[in-house]
């Protein structure tokens, strides 16, 4: 028996539950894992809503990412042994436990220049960032990325490792404070989302030429103006939705705004096979063991008080990763 956060409905914070669950042995193909350390995902919250396009059967222990160390491996594993650490990003819900079992195809090892809290809160963020800055539009040196929520776990990340390529990042936020920190974070620009007219500021940013790309996790709140500050065949890639769903494309307004490119971008597209998830998580730990990126936490809770840390980040109070202490 270990402790979780279980959920037996949809609803507010209150239906989060610090309950005793049973963990089984593991099965052929899989591991049993001890977490240390689990992460805050914003999917975490649209799912306890049930607004969450796939959503778990009830009963349901939440989380989608987490680091530990395995302690019983069951038949037929290969290449994982007892006392390894591993990390692991997507897939089923259920971090959010002491200790939980998983097929091994989910989970990465961790290097030994990567810490547990790091690799929790750095592996599911740091290959979205991966995947939008390599695979889904690379930008280029001197090109001009816009990034929304930039003061958050993946919004810091991405100006991060958009500066290491030499791109000048702009970055949205929703407060002068979150502003400096996304600076102090590479970005060369900022502009708050709150106020009107900030695309028309973004434009300006660029010399009046547009953006050559939006990276947007945020969704319907920054759409008009997000689009209506790209260059001529810019392009705009979301891969979230923290105002809510975007709304159907119109791919004449697309066509009028200068013939732009639109992508909704989801992990499961880029990372479906494990050379992708292996080669996406290898780039992600070697960069944070150089330190650059460098995984900012900003706030830490024990793992009990998931429903007070998901008040906290849908509040906006928060900046950077939201880690939880096992």
């Amino acid at each position: 028996m270990v402790k979780a956060i279980r959920m037996h409905s949809f609803g507010g914070p209150k239906v989060l539950k610090w309950e005793g669950v049973e963990v089984g042995e593991p099965g052929p193909g899989q591991i049993r894992l001890r977490h240390t350390a689990v992460d805050f995902n914003f999917l975490n919250v649209l799912t306890r809503e049930g607004k969450y396009p796939v959503l778990p059967q009830l009963p349901a222990v939440p989380g989608l990412e987490a680091a530990g160390v395995i302690e019983a491996v069951g038949p037929g594993v290969a290449g994982f042994k007892v006392g390894d650490r591993v990390a692991y990003a997507g897939g089923a819900h259920g971090a959010c436990a002491e200790a939980r079992v998983m097929a091994t195809d989910q989970v990465v090892q961790v290097p030994a220049d990567v810490t547990d809290e790091q690799a929790a809160a750095v592996l599911l963020k740091g290959m979205t960032v991966e995947y939008l800055i390599h695979r889904t539009y690379p930008a280029k040196a001197g090109e001009y990325a816009l990034v929304h929520a930039a003061a958050g776990g993946v919004g810091l990340l991405l100006c991060q490792w958009l500066a290491t390529k030499g791109a000048v990042v702009i970055a949205a936020t929703s407060s002068a404070a979150k502003n400096d920190e996304a600076r102090a974070n590479g970005a060369t620009h900022a502009v708050n989302y709150r106020e009107a007219g900030w695309g028309k500021t973004v434009r300006a940013m660029t010399g009046g030429a547009g953006l050559h790309v939006v990276y947007d996790s945020v969704g319907p709140d920054v759409w008009q103006e997000s689009i209506d500050a790209l260059r001529l065949r810019g392009y705009y890639v979301n891969y979230g939705n923290a105002s809510g769903p975007l709304k159907p494309i119109d791919a004449g307004e697309l066509n009028v705004k200068g013939s732009l490119f639109f992508t909704k971008a989801s992990m499961r597209f880029y990372n479906g096979t494990r050379p992708e998830l292996e080669a996406s998580a290898a780039a992600t730990f070697d960069m944070v063991a150089k330190g650059r990126p460098k995984p900012h936490i900003g706030q830490r809770f024990a793992l009990k008080d998931v429903a007070k840390a998901q008040v906290a980040v849908a509040g906006r109070t928060t900046t950077g990763a939201t880690v939880f202490t096992v």
